[in-house]
């Protein structure tokens, strides 16, 4: 058996101190008769346990005054980083400014720390709240709603400031202005789809279900969903009721049309035109003009289609008669704007088409209807041309007067109506002054023309711009012409001045001698010796009631002229004689 370990010593007093004790075991040790080295070595045992427990204390102590240094930091540096969440400027005194011992300094820290945690805390619920209903707001934005709620945001606790606050709510404030304006607009595309199927009278709730299951629900269980998906499908549906509807109208238009022309062509009685009134009535009518319940549901355009099939059977005896007068409207139209049509073949092809009887006449009416509205087109397109062409030929005709009237050696005689060719002439030259430039801007607009309709501009069984070009060559021959006159002139006056000088005369420069004889000139008088005294000779200037100046009446004189001159006219248009 172990034996047992010895009682401990009874514990001192309290109020015993250790040098009673070092007394006392001094004394023992005397009694006992201890060795003086063991005693020694004994009390500096003592001595050394002593030391390790104050050191051990000293330790525990200095390891307290670190902890209670590192949490004063820390409350120190959370005061800190809460204030900057918070964006607050406020500021906390150091712990060498607060005074008093470390935990003196603590208990002042402890409650300033406790209120910012409670404050950060109120900020981040508020922050959760706030970005809570933003990802809420984004997720039936995006449609992300549609899979699932939204995950729980994360807040950033290292910024909790009232500036980001103010932007979250700015940003909540958009996103529900956004939602607000989306609700908006699907209310508005809803009661269009609305007000559209009840005049097609078709199911409102299957097209809104087509759309999103919300929009047709009745008790909205959920909320209506908002996503740019949705809205974009709302939209197309709201273009596709249009497009039906304006479908529906058209096809309703055309068959009252059709209807309207089939009763009069058939005089069909007053009383039975009614029954269909609800249809002619929307002849005129706009796609977005009001229009009553049904009035372009199917029932009502089958019911029309039939009594169109009905009629349609019974004018077969009269529609000869239409196509032909629609083809002559057609040729009407050609004719006005010069352009070709071949009217004996075509009416051939249709006679032939008709009395076969393979030829649907709504469709062959339709066709004729389709042929006048692009001859309309195309006769409209050329309208501006046609103008332009119409100057055109004005200017070229005056053109053509203009060079004869200028060959006219006797325009300049005082007879009757000679002012009013004058005046013509003056107006002529200002006219053709303006031909480039007319032909230039109708040549553009031909092309642009041709080019846009694919086809060439004819007129006259002629394409215009082959005869435009072959008269600007023309133009052109008759301008170089007329330059190499101007310098054949010139270098004739030059020669009879040289040759003049040489002999002792000088022709007048005014007006040369020319090799026609004059009106009214007697047929014995020398052309070269010069214009008879008796004759008076007509000038501008003489036709005013003025005298003739010095100059023309020296043109007029005799002249002498050497045995190799030819005499040659003014008029540089005469030259083409020579």
């Amino acid at each position: 058996m172990a034996t047992p370990p010895p009682p401990l010593p009874p514990m001192p007093p309290r109020h015993v101190s250790c040098g009673s004790l070092l007394q006392e075991l001094q004394e023992l040790w005397g009694e006992i008769g201890q060795d003086e080295m063991k005693r020694d070595r004994m009390i500096l045992q003592l001595e050394e346990d002593c030391l390790n427990v104050y050191k051990q204390k000293v330790n525990q102590t200095r390891k307290q005054k670190a902890d209670l240094l590192q949490e004063l930091s820390l409350g120190e540096a959370d005061i800190d980083k809460i204030l900057s969440a918070l964006g607050e400027r406020e500021t906390f005194p150091r712990s060498e400014k607060l005074g008093g011992t470390l935990m003196e300094q603590l208990a002042k820290i402890e409650p300033v720390l406790e209120d910012l945690r409670r404050r950060r805390d109120e900020r981040v619920n508020e922050f959760k709240a706030i970005q809570s209903k933003i990802v809420c707001l984004q997720a039936e934005i995006s449609g992300a709603i549609d899979h699932g709620d939204p995950a729980a945001p994360v807040v950033d606790e290292n910024d909790l400031s009232l500036k980001r606050s103010g932007e979250l709510k700015e940003h909540l404030n958009d996103l529900q202005t956004e939602k607000n304006g989306r609700l908006q607009k699907i209310d508005i595309q809803t009661n269009s789809i609305h007000e559209m199927c009840n005049i097609m009278s078709i199911d409102l709730k299957m097209a809104l279900k087509d759309v999103h299951p919300s929009y047709a629900e009745l008790g909205r269980s959920k909320p209506m969903s908002i996503s740019n998906s949705s809205l974009d499908r709302l939209s197309e549906k709201v273009h596709a009721l249009n497009h039906e509807k304006k479908q529906r109208l058209r096809k309703l238009q055309d068959l009252g049309s059709t209807l309207i022309e089939l009763w009069n062509l058939m005089d069909t009685p007053t009383d039975e035109q009614r029954f269909f009134d609800h249809v002619t009535s929307l002849i005129k009518v706009s796609p977005t003009t009001a229009m009553p319940q049904g009035c372009l549901a199917h029932e009502i355009i089958e019911k029309v289609e039939t009594e169109v099939k009905r009629l349609t059977k019974l004018k077969a005896s009269k529609m000869k008669e239409l196509v032909f007068k629609k083809l002559t409207d057609l040729e009407e139209i050609y004719r006005s704007v010069h352009m070709d049509i071949d009217s004996d073949s075509e009416r051939q092809t249709l006679n032939d088409l008709i009395d076969s009887g393979r030829a649907d006449l709504s469709e062959l009416l339709a066709r004729m209807d389709i042929r006048i509205a692009e001859a309309k087109e195309h006769a409209l397109s050329r309208k501006d041309i046609l103008e332009k062409v119409e100057k055109w030929t004005l200017a070229s005709e005056e053109e053509t007067w203009l060079d004869e009237y200028e060959r006219d050696q006797n325009r300049y005689n005082a007879v009757r109506g000679a002012h009013i060719n004058l005046k013509r002439a003056e107006k002529a030259r200002i006219l053709v002054s303006k031909l480039p430039s007319l032909l230039e801007n109708l040549t553009a607009k031909i092309k642009a023309w041709e080019k846009e309709m694919g086809i060439p501009f004819i007129f006259n069984k002629v394409r215009l711009l082959d005869c435009l070009d072959e008269y600007t060559c023309t133009r052109q021959q008759k301008e170089e012409e007329k330059r190499r006159s101007r310098e054949l002139k010139k270098l004739q006056e030059q020669f009879a001045t040289e040759q003049g000088a040489k002999f002792g005369t000088k022709p007048s420069p005014i007006r040369p001698l020319s090799s026609r004889k004059p009106l009214g000139q007697s047929s014995n008088a020398n052309i070269i010796g010069g214009t008879p005294t008796s004759r008076r000779v007509s000038t501008p200037m003489s036709r005013k009631g003025r005298p003739s100046s010095g100059r023309v009446q020296e043109a007029v004189k005799t002249a002498v002229a050497p045995a190799n001159y030819v005499a040659l006219p003014k008029d540089c248009s005469d030259i083409s004689t020579l």
